[in-house]
């Protein structure tokens, strides 16, 4: 098998493992809220009704979603926007990185905070943020920096946000069918005139209680992917992946707790803020929100 070491095989390699990882969440997704709907008593043509009407709804949540988060994630992480005067050196950087990357400037956050890390949100380019920790500032230097401003910038052009956007809404509404489709057996609701099928109400009760956890693990899986896709996209605007792989080695490493770091936010920033939640195990491992650090370095000092 041909061997993967060019920051552009990891890109195409990452976009492809993506896209196939959500058309299969995809596929999922439909499955689950259609044996839910025929184990309620439906018919093939009402249970396929209800699964277009999931994901309109869906839809919908997503735009509000896509529009909104990125206003809701900056609030929550304390970050305040700077102006160029403010600091003249990270302004020219982002603006040499993003010239390079062919995206228009973001606007700058700050987060005052000892502990260095940084995160990108934003709809779409033309509506993106990036912001930085006081504490990154003063630990990495320039060359680190760099590393770490493209790689929150490929979030950016890679429309990262969007993606993790679709796969999460696609989650909480799994688990939310799933409640309610337990509820309805507690009470006896659904189409018993339709005489739900006994294979498709064995079916739903498994997906009820296995489907939520499925598809926690499908959005984490998406998330580490759409990291390395980062890594790999940040790498082909600095041309050095020292600077990132040294960069993720310090912030890993550094003791500061982020003060405002959420279990809701963590999968944003480019090293997890929850300090001591990543853990080696494969099997734990899964419900990471990043890819170990030792594997992100790897993969940079291998390109």
């Amino acid at each position: 098998m041909a061997t993967v070491n060019t920051a552009w095989d990891r890109v195409s390699q990452n976009i492809f493992k993506t896209w196939l990882i959500m058309f299969l969440f995809s596929l999922f997704a439909v499955g689950v809220i259609y044996v839910f709907a025929r184990a309620l008593g439906y018919g093939s043509t009402g249970a396929l009704s209800l699964v277009g009407l999931a994901l309109i709804l869906a839809g919908v949540i997503n735009f509000a979603s896509y529009y909104w988060s990125d206003k809701i994630v900056l609030s929550i992480s304390g970050a305040k926007p700077i102006k160029k005067e403010d600091n003249p050196q990270l302004y020219r950087l982002v603006e040499n990185l993003c010239i390079a990357a062919g995206l228009p400037l973001p606007k700058i956050y700050i987060i005052n905070d000892t502990a260095p890390n940084a995160f990108a949100t934003g709809r779409n380019p033309k509506h993106a943020a990036i912001a930085f920790t006081s504490g990154i500032l003063q630990t990495l230097d320039k060359h680190e920096l760099e590393g770490v401003t493209a790689h929150e910038l490929s979030h950016v052009g890679n429309r990262d946000t969007l993606v993790l956007a679709v796969v999460s809404i696609l989650v909480g509404m799994i688990a939310i069918l799933a409640d309610i489709f337990m509820r309805s057996l507690w009470f006896g609701g659904g189409h018993r005139d339709s005489k739900g099928n006994n294979l498709f109400m064995v079916l739903a009760i498994i997906a009820a209680i296995l489907a939520p956890l499925a598809a926690t693990l499908i959005k984490l899986a998406v998330s580490r992917k759409r990291e390395l896709l980062a890594d790999a996209s940040g790498v082909l605007l600095t041309r050095y992946p020292e600077g990132l792989a040294s960069a993720l080695l310090k912030i890993s490493s550094d003791k500061h707790q982020l003060k405002n770091a959420h279990t809701g936010t963590a999968h944003l920033f480019i090293v997890n803020p929850l300090k001591g939640k990543d853990v080696k195990n494969w099997l734990t491992g899964l419900f990471n929100t990043h890819p170990p650090i030792e594997e992100r370095v790897k993969i940079l000092r291998s390109m």
